[in-house]
């Protein structure tokens, strides 16, 4: 079993920055790779950004501005850093692990976290 859990989230200014931090706990998975994901009121879950196991490789989604992902394996923890922050980023942040590094797609992900608020107010 492996469990993500989330942090970071909470109540920004428009223009303002987050890091969000999904951690691992359970069987180890640290070297999986992960992505995030959000969720915006009415929306669909969309992809914001994947990195590989090692952190070597990193995919974000065009729709996305401002994001850096990273990972520290021996902390087994994943961030997200978003910066320049608009209401339209305002979701629940949503951390996801799969096996193989590359995918858009929420499907490919095994396991899920419960993800944290983002709220950016204008």
């Amino acid at each position: 079993q492996v469990q993500l859990v989330e942090s970071g989230g909470g109540l920004v200014q428009a223009g303002g920055s987050l890091k969000l931090s999904c951690t691992t706990s359970g069987r180890t998975f640290s070297n999986y790779a992960r992505g995030w994901f959000r969720q915006a009121p009415g929306k669909e879950r969309e992809f914001v950004a994947s990195i590989s196991g090692g952190g070597g490789s990193k995919l974000y989604a065009d729709s996305v501005k401002g994001c850096t992902v990273s990972r520290d394996n021996a902390r087994k923890t994943v961030y997200l850093q978003m910066n320049s922050l608009k209401s339209e980023d305002t979701a629940v942040y949503s951390c996801a692990s799969r096996t193989l590094y590359g995918s858009r797609r929420r499907d490919d992900y095994n396991y899920w976290g419960q993800g944290t608020q983002v709220t950016v107010s204008s």
